[in-house]
């Protein structure tokens, strides 16, 4: 009996159980907004981009794993749409559509959104959240003790989970969401103190690499560009450099968030990557 026992000891530690397989993946982009940048020196603190204006696009990322809903940040606020991008009345922000209006194309409730994933708390990343109060929110710990400690406007969009009436989990590192290896939220501070990628494995696209604001636009990325205005700016280059190194890796399908040449590496809506 005892050698009976040993050897099934020895078989299961040479045959672990084989993990379970990940939940069919889909992946929507969804059009966020607009954002119109007078000066691009905004984002360099070296001054690269005198003289220079750009069009930035607002970009929200919904995921179906199985039969459960995730969002991947969630944009400009619902006060931005129908905003003129210049001129009288313009703030240099402007939405053209809500997300709930983009899930009720696809016959999605809001209310069937279960999982709020968001990659920082920049007011363009958090505006339409509080359209989700049932869904858990993920964002990074060090972001949320921040917004603690702020106690201004940032806080806003995400009140109900910081007052403890909504779900939340502070993610600390790196995230494996569906604990199966298919949406893994990235540690990549330097943004914020808790700033977030995503990293998604699809069946049939492979890996699709979503860059929250860890880079603004294509230039920025590859110069390794930091913005002025970025918490960090030597954990921001540590996280460019990670970043890159994860798409060369695993050559992933790569999304700067905010980069309007980006919006054509997946499929248009309502149309999804599989």
């Amino acid at each position: 009996m005892i050698r009976q026992i040993l050897a099934l000891c020895i078989a299961a530690l040479a045959f672990p159980a084989m993990a379970a397989p990940a939940a069919h993946l889909r992946l929507w982009r969804l059009d966020c907004g607009t954002i119109q940048v007078s000066d691009l020196n905004e984002y360099s603190d070296t001054f690269t981009y005198t003289g220079e204006t750009k069009r930035l696009v607002g970009s929200c990322y919904l995921i179906k794993h199985g039969d459960t809903y995730m969002l991947w940040d969630t944009g400009l606020p619902e006060a931005d749409l129908g905003l003129p991008l210049q001129g009288p009345g313009s703030t240099g922000d402007s939405l053209s559509r809500t997300i709930r209006d983009q899930l009720a194309e696809l016959n999605v409730s809001p209310t069937s959104v279960s999982i709020l994933g968001i990659s920082h708390y920049h007011y363009d990343h958090t505006g339409q959240a509080a359209s989700f109060p049932q869904a858990k929110l993920y964002i990074g710990r060090e972001d949320i003790e921040a917004l603690r400690k702020q106690g201004n406007d940032d806080a806003k969009p995400l009140e109900h989970w910081l007052s403890g009436a909504g779900k939340l989990e502070e993610v600390s590192k790196d995230k494996d969401i569906f604990h199966d290896g298919s949406v893994l939220m990235l540690d990549l501070p330097g943004h914020t103190p808790g700033h977030h990628g995503l990293l998604l494995k699809l069946a049939k696209t492979g890996y699709v690499l979503l860059s929250g604001d860890v880079a603004h636009f294509r230039e920025n990325l590859e110069a390794d560009g930091v913005p002025p205005f970025n918490y960090d700016r030597a954990k921001s280059l540590a996280s460019l450099d990670r970043f890159k190194e994860i798409s060369s890796n695993l050559k992933a399908v790569t999304i700067i968030q905010h980069e309007e040449l980006d919006v054509v590496k997946l499929p248009k809506f309502p149309q999804s990557a599989e």
